[in-house]
């Protein structure tokens, strides 16, 4: 795991053409918004989650965010214990992000 600030990851992200963002916030925090492309894991699902975690393609790079860097930190932990080498916290998560946001309609 490594954890990124928000210019390392964007500028990681948009290099990286084997990436995939994933969230790991509740759904209401979605509700205020997401990082374009992002897939939704709430870690919160417990065993649910890491169902979905070992589902993953486990040859991409994951750019995980949450709402401040803590539960994205371990879900990437818990990323790396399922043999996903790759996972990229960001740090600050949502509530620092300043790029672009989509919300669900």
């Amino acid at each position: 795991m490594a954890n990124l600030s928000q210019e390392e990851w964007i500028k990681q992200l948009e290099a990286d053409d084997n990436a995939v963002v994933l969230d790991v916030r509740t759904q209401d925090e979605i509700n205020d918004g997401m990082i374009p492309n992002a897939i939704h894991i709430d870690i919160y699902k417990g065993q649910g989650f890491v169902d979905e975690i070992e589902e993953l393609d486990k040859t991409k790079n994951y750019y995980v965010y949450c709402r401040s860097g803590n539960r994205s930190g371990q879900a990437c932990n818990i990323m790396n214990q399922l043999e996903i080498e790759n996972a990229y916290n960001l740090l600050g998560g949502f509530m620092e992000w300043k790029g672009e946001v989509v919300y669900n309609e």
